[in-house]
């Protein structure tokens, strides 16, 4: 596949801006980029695909390392009388009785309509973290159907607790392990050991999860210290903070995501180096359990990145609530600059996924995966390689997204989805939802 005269923006460590360039792809992989300049008809002759992007701007699909992609079915859902007022009746009344009552179909159905929103906002890759407590097994092969139906690359995991019983985390152990396995040569979909947090895990159950998670190599996905209740249960039972009991047990390592970190200690900065951090601003203002203060993490050489926790499919959202909540909260206009934003959302996001799998995914460069997106943006002021920053930020939103390549393959072309009936799968997901709601 051929593009040419697109607007180029990179985002690699050389923060490369070709105003009028192409690029290359072979097999799933990015060949060659470089400016028009450069072109030369000849060469490219026998491409099978030749796409003029005709100054669109072409970017590195974004990634989100951290949602829950069945919340789908809990958008607009009501709680018949309950109003929860701090974050573990949030779990109780919400999250913990939806997850009881999904099915595989509606795990299935939740999944593919999340990915054909997150395709149109700009992702391109997504880490999920699912639970099912009474439809765990085989509940990762529904939503890993949902991403190869669409084209999504990915990172799943089954998150195990000790909340419904020793024999369901059992459950969720073995959910792992299997996934994990049936994955390890797929590059597309791959598997993580999931664990839901600190304060819903015994310590045999943690130490099971740690020798068989290590033992895969896969990396561990988890929630450290959202609500302040992880902190107070970890320091009341164990003396220590969550990171550290989380260290005690070798659940920290280069390929492990640990989603939220907000109440942590300051002496356990220097734990969190070993592992990737994925700050969710959108989910902690809403669930109102604090911040993560991401700036003075990077400051501290911590690697985070942007998340969603499920509260949104859409990119330009988690950034733009990322760039004011930190100087809301420090009180601060100098605190997460554009530049800031996109390092998280963007630049750390690539270096954190890019563990996972055989080639650099998030970034425009020569052998990375060929996954990028097309944006039609008209500005009213220039785009240069010095303010593409604030452009993400304060001009561009998901409508702006009209393509998106994934693996080399076109999955969406001016904003439709490529062999998906989007009506029929929204029609059904309505259906299922509203069941789900009154068994809820």
């Amino acid at each position: 596949m051929l593009i040419k005269n697109a607007s180029i923006f990179t985002f690699d460590n050389e923060d490369r801006f070709l105003q009028k360039g192409f690029l290359v792809i072979k097999d799933g992989i990015i060949e060659k980029i470089a400016s028009m300049e450069e072109f030369k008809e000849e060469i490219y002759i026998y491409e099978k695909e030749v796409i003029d992007a005709k100054g669109k701007l072409l970017f590195p699909g974004f990634i989100c390392t951290h949602t829950h992609i069945y919340s789908a079915f809990a958008r607009g859902m009501s709680l018949k009388g309950s109003n929860p007022s701090n974050f573990l009746e949030i779990l109780n009344d919400l999250w913990w009785r939806l997850d009881k009552k999904l099915s595989y179909e509606d795990i299935y159905y939740s999944a593919i309509v999340t990915i054909i929103e997150s395709i149109k906002s700009g992702f391109t890759c997504l880490f999920d973290h699912h639970a099912s407590p009474f439809s765990i097994e085989g509940s990762l092969d529904c939503i890993e159907k949902a991403f190869k139906q669409v084209g999504m690359r990915g990172s799943l995991c089954y998150e195990v607790s000790d909340r419904d019983g020793l024999e369901i985390s059992k459950q969720g152990i073995k959910e792992n392990i299997r996934f994990i396995k049936k994955n390890k040569e797929d590059d597309i979909v791959k598997g993580t050991f999931g664990l839901h947090a600190s304060f819903t895990l015994s310590n045999e159950t943690l130490r099971l999860c740690s020798e068989e998670g290590n033992n895969l190599g896969s990396g561990f996905h988890i929630h450290v210290a959202e609500g302040i209740q992880d902190y107070e249960q970890c320091r009341r039972n164990f003396g220590e903070g969550v990171v550290e009991r989380l260290g005690d047990y070798s659940i920290l390592g280069h390929k492990s995501i640990l989603a939220h970190c907000i109440h942590i200690k300051e002496e356990e900065l220097k734990l969190l180096r070993k592992a990737n951090v994925v700050h969710n601003p959108e989910s902690n203002m809403n669930n109102a359990v604090g911040y993560c203060d991401a700036s003075y993490m990077m400051d501290k050489g911590i690697l985070i990145g942007l998340g969603s926790d499920g509260f949104s499919s859409n990119p330009f959202r988690a950034m733009e609530c990322c760039y004011v909540l930190h100087k809301h909260e420090r009180i601060d206009p100098r605190i997460m600059t554009p530049n800031d934003v996109i390092k998280l959302s963007v630049k750390n996001n690539s270096k954190i996924a890019s563990k996972f799998f055989n080639n650099e995914v998030g970034v425009l460069k020569e052998g990375a995966k060929a996954d990028l997106i097309m944006l039609e943006y008209e500005s009213p002021t220039p785009i240069t390689g010095d303010n593409i920053c604030g452009h993400v930020i304060f001009g561009m939103n998901s409508l702006n997204v009209s393509d998106s390549i994934i693996n080399g393959r076109f999955v969406m072309k001016d904003r439709i989805l490529q062999g998906i009936e989007e009506e029929d799968i929204f029609e059904k997901s309505r259906e299922l939802s509203e069941k789900l709601w009154q068994r809820f």
